[in-house]
């Protein structure tokens, strides 16, 4: 797999100066990702910086949009209600009474 430098100048904000900067960062493509940048490039009239900075913030917006597993879940936790909210903090207690309950019926 070939690979051809790339120079791209991107625009970073910073949160605690007002003023915009500018960063040229370099990365290393694969010839067939590079080709596939130029040729939408070329249909969307756009740099390969404005193509290269809409994908980043896409991606970025994909990472801040990924919601973890306890999320996930809020809308099910409680919702099956058994009415003993007490059975993380006893479940020793009640295995305890079940094993004394089958003792005795021996």
């Amino acid at each position: 797999m070939t690979f051809f430098p790339l120079r791209i100048t991107l625009c970073i904000m910073s949160t605690t100066i007002c003023k915009t900067s500018e960063v040229t960062t370099s990365a290393r493509l694969p010839l067939e990702t590079r080709n596939k940048l130029l040729i939408l490039s070329k249909a969307k009239k756009k740099t390969l910086s404005e193509i290269i900075i809409e994908a980043l913030e896409l991606y970025y917006q994909q990472e801040e949009n990924e919601i973890d597993s306890f999320t996930l879940g809020l809308p099910y936790f409680g919702k099956y209600n058994l009415g003993e909210g007490d059975l993380s903090t006893t479940y020793k207690e009640r295995i305890r009474e079940m094993l004394r309950a089958r003792q005795d019926s021996y």
